[in-house]
């Protein structure tokens, strides 16, 4: 049979692909045979070697390693019902059809009936047995078998590690000839591990497994026993439930009819079963935050240029992650200066596209007759000027990604021309007659309310859902004032060494200038800030009075945490006499902002911007 790798968690959970050549390829990227879209997968992270009937996996990166039953891989050769973690996904090795990987598999009830005990798991625990004498030395012997199996249970970690020496561990107290751990998932029975060896020193595993018992025993959470001289075998089955959950069922055959099962076997199976149930839930449970962990790291592991370690900028790199390895395409919006074209890239550099062209088109920094030749390129003659053919931006960037930054500014007929390219995935040069077909992945960016515009008329709303399809909100950087230090800091290293001055940062006195202000530029200006304050500066640190004015008018507040020096007092003092001029010319002037602006020599414009800064609006308004 052809061996196949299913996929029991993850991202590509229900997946089932056949290694059916010698050597497959696994990874991110899109020439692998299979293909895993998750930013934790290198791009091309194992190969799978199949050759007389054996399968070998083989890490191509050791830095970025895959694993199997909870361990390391680097090259080892496979079993069947071996687990193979790669990035956030999970997969089963099996030789057999899907439904039953192990070589369980479900069969009808035989035609004659059996004799069949069922015992409710709250009756399994009662003090003595329910009926007839037990000898004392059986007694002895099944309560130290289960507190042999316990402790060995309670040693053992990781789910694969669990599973596999479970049925052994019954085997040693329950004689059986076959056993078989079936787990159940929500959504349908999976039968997942039989295991086992030769009687006496673990079960073998059975062929088939009696699917009236089973669907009894995980139906009703009950322990089953039936008997019988018409039956083949007998049969124990327990079920698995921790936490009113129900996990699955152990399953145990024998076929000595001179020893057939027992009660007690069975009181003994349904409390190995409870002990075994608890460590499988956790055991799952911790699978399963081991691999959310690793999936969030992942995405926090995100290649970008982004500066920023508060909440909002965390659920945006966890956000990137998600969305950068697909090729959906993505609106990116946010206030001027916010960095949008950085997240533009770091979508780019974390998807399968990283290694494929890049093209970064302003739309509101080109006129519209230039645009279209810019987007779409043109022929020969199609315009005066138009003394060659020239390719496009779209089809340059074939295969890679485009970023169409102020997409709000888009004329209306460019506006369609676009609709079509996403819509056909094809378009004409200027001039031309000839659609050439083209691969991108369209990104794009914009500081206006695009829902406004086309309220406005001014925007497709067609368009608008074509570009919607996953949106990414950068956040404004008075939303997060924490990364302000971290921001600072990086941009007085990056103009320090540009200028060759020595630099060791910015004083406290200068940071609590720079939290308190609201920055209407957002990162744009306080780099601009930072690199007016390295060249200006004189000291080894950046102080107060390195920064442009109107940062400094809006004072320190506190909002910042610094404890202002001398220097502060200076500007305290400063800003307190403008009030005080400001609130004097106001009240001469009956309230009038011109008249106001006159009086003390300045333009109104620069007048209200003062007012702004100093946070004079409420107190002039209560004085007029």
């Amino acid at each position: 049979m052809v061996p196949t790798l299913v996929a029991i968690a993850g991202p590509s959970k229900g997946a089932a692909f056949p290694l059916d050549r010698t050597e497959t390829s696994v990874g991110r990227d899109r020439t692998n045979a299979v293909v895993l879209p998750d930013a934790a997968v290198a791009p091309r992270h194992c190969v799978l070697l199949c050759s007389d009937g054996q399968v070998t996996i083989r890490d191509v990166d050791p830095a970025n390693p895959s694993f199997a039953n909870g361990l390391p891989a680097s090259e080892r050769t496979l079993e069947p019902g071996d687990r193979l973690r790669i990035g956030s996904s999970t997969f089963m090795l099996t030789f057999g059809p899907v439904a039953a990987a192990d070589g369980v598999e479900a069969g009808e009830a035989p035609a004659e009936e059996r004799p069949m005990l069922v015992m409710r798991r709250e009756d399994a625990f009662l003090a003595g047995p329910p009926t007839g004498d037990v000898p004392p030395d059986r007694l002895a012997r099944d309560l130290a078998g289960l507190m042999r199996v316990s402790s060995a249970i309670s040693a053992v970690r990781g789910l694969a590690a669990l599973e596999r020496p479970l049925i052994e561990l019954i085997a040693e107290v329950v004689p059986a000839d076959r056993g078989a751990v079936i787990l159940s998932s929500d959504a349908h029975k999976e039968f997942v591990s039989a295991l086992g060896g030769e009687r006496g020193a673990g079960a073998a595993r059975p062929r088939h497994v009696s699917r009236p018992v089973i669907d009894r025993v995980l139906h009703d959470l009950v322990g089953v026993m039936t008997t019988g001289p018409a039956a083949a075998s007998s049969v124990l089955a327990a079920p698995l439930v921790a936490f009113d959950k129900p996990l699955g069922a152990i399953y145990l055959e024998s076929d000595a009819p001179d020893q057939p099962f027992d009660e007690g076997q069975l009181r003994l199976l349904m409390s190995i079963a409870s002990v075994a149930a608890t460590a499988l839930a956790y055991e799952q449970h911790a699978e399963a935050l081991a691999d959310e962990n690793s999936r969030l790291q992942a995405e926090l592991d995100l290649d970008h240029p982004m500066i920023g370690d508060s909440p909002v900028m965390r659920s945006l790199y966890r956000r990137i992650g998600r969305i950068a390895p697909t090729d959906a395409t993505v609106l990116i919006t946010g206030e001027s200066g916010t960095g949008k074209e950085l997240v533009a890239r770091a979508l780019r550099s974390n998807s399968p596209r990283a290694e494929r062209p890049f093209v970064a088109i302003n739309c509101a920094a080109i006129t519209e007759t230039l645009l279209e030749s810019e987007l779409f390129g043109h022929e020969k003659g199609a315009f005066t000027g138009a003394i060659a053919q020239k390719k496009g931006k779209l089809e340059t960037a074939d295969g890679g990604t485009v970023l169409l930054d102020e997409i709000g500014e888009l004329s209306p007929a460019l506006q369609a021309k676009l609709l079509r390219v996403l819509q056909e995935r094809e378009f004409e040069r200027v001039g031309g007659t000839r659609s050439i077909a083209v691969d991108f992945r369209l990104l794009a960016a914009t500081n206006c309310d695009l829902e406004q515009a086309i309220a406005a008329g001014t925007f497709r709303r067609d368009l608008y859902y074509r570009l919607n399809v996953v949106s990414l909100a950068v956040p404004s950087l008075r939303d997060r004032p924490e990364d302000i230090p971290l921001l600072a800091n990086h941009f007085a290293r990056r103009h320090a060494a540009k200028a060759k001055r020595r630099l060791t940062g910015v004083s406290p006195e200068a940071l609590a200038y720079l939290t308190a202000y609201d920055w209407p530029g957002n990162v744009r200006e306080l780099e601009n800030a930072i690199e007016r304050a390295v060249v200006l500066g004189s000291t080894d640190v950046i102080v107060p009075d390195d920064l442009p004015e109107g940062l400094i008018e809006a004072g320190p507040g506190t909002a910042g945490g610094g404890t202002p020096g001398v220097d502060a007092h200076f500007h305290d003092a400063v800003r307190q006499a403008k009030k005080e001029l400001i609130v004097k010319a106001f009240d001469s002037s009956g309230g009038n902002y011109s008249a106001a602006a006159r009086v003390l020599g300045l333009h109104p414009n620069y007048l209200h911007r003062l007012i702004r800064n100093l946070n004079l609006k409420a107190l002039l308004k209560k004085s007029s």
